[in-house]
C-alpha cells in the first residue's frame, strides 16, 4: 500500500549539502535489516555526514521519544527506519517499542558485519558533535 500520507513538517539546513527531514503522517512500518552503505551509524561513515545532522536528529534518542531516525536512502515518500538505529538506538524509543510490540519490526535486523556506534551520543560525538552539546543532554546511552 503506498505511503501517500506521508508529509514533510520541517527541514532544517545542516550544511552546505545536507538537510534533515521531519516527516509525519506515515503509517507506514517499513524498516531496513542491514545498514545501508553509508549509514551514519557505522563507524566507517563517520565523517560524511555534519554534526549539525545529529544536533537536529538527537530528538530519536531521548527517552519515550517518538521521533524516528529514519534511513536517509529510503526518502521522504516512503521512510524506512535505520537498521543502525534499530540495532544501537532505539531501545528507549516509544515509537520503536509499539512497532515491535505490534509486530511491525521483526528480529531479523543485522549489521552486515559492520561495527557501529555504541549509542546515539557516541555516534554524534564522533562526528563532531562536543560531548557537552545541549542536543545531547536528553539522549539515553541504553
Amino acid at each position: 500500500m503506498p505511503n501517500s500520507k506521508a508529509r514533510i513538517t520541517e527541514i532544517r539546513p545542516a550544511g552546505p549539502d545536507h538537510q534533515v527531514l521531519t516527516v509525519e503522517g506515515s503509517k507506514s512500518s517499513s524498516y531496513r535489516r542491514e545498514p545501508c552503505p553509508d549509514c551514519p551509524w557505522c563507524k566507517d561513515s563517520t565523517g560524511i555526514f555534519p554534526a549539525e545532522a545529529f544536533r537536529h536528529s538527537a530528538c530519536t534518542a531521548f527517552d519515550l521519544s517518538r521521533n524516528i531516525f529514519s534511513c536517509h536512502q529510503s526518502g521522504s515518500k516512503k521512510p524506512a527506519i535505520c537498521a543502525g538505529f534499530l540495532l544501537n538506538g532505539a531501545a528507549n524509543n516509544l515509537s520503536v517499542r509499539l512497532k515491535l510490540h505490534k509486530g511491525e519490526i521483526a528480529d531479523d535486523v543485522v549489521d552486515g558485519g559492520r561495527e557501529l556506534h555504541e549509542s546515539y551520543r557516541a555516534m554524534a560525538i564522533a562526528n563532531g558533535v562536543p560531548e557537552n552539546d545541549p542536543a545531547l543532554a536528553r539522549c539515553r546511552d541504553a
